[in-house]
């Protein structure tokens, strides 16, 4: 079966159809169903987003794709100073011996 990908929205929007819900005295698994997921994804969901509003959700969203894109440049750039920092010290302190 495939899995659905929910958008960050949804995903809000759903942890607040439970919480409704479930304080109108249906039970928390009986909630969780009707949103038609598992017990582990609405906890894992209530961890990441849960307190947070729409637009705040969105804004993290982006803020970890940009520190994605941050971490990848640094990385790349670290690695192109360590080539240079090697093709600049030349063969220093490599010697090798004519067998």
């Amino acid at each position: 079966m495939r899995q659905k990908k929910h958008k960050p929205e949804e995903i809000v929007a759903k942890l607040r159809q439970v919480d409704v819900l479930v304080s109108q005295g249906q039970s928390v698994a009986e909630a969780i169903r009707s949103i038609s997921v598992t017990q582990f994804t609405y906890y894992r969901w209530r961890n990441e987003f849960g307190g947070l509003k729409t637009d705040q959700v969105k804004r993290l969203k982006e803020l970890e794709k940009e520190n994605e894109r941050l971490r990848k440049a640094v990385s790349d750039l670290t690695l192109e100073k360590l080539i240079l920092r090697e093709a600049a010290s030349g063969t220093e302190g490599t010697h090798y011996r004519n067998f």
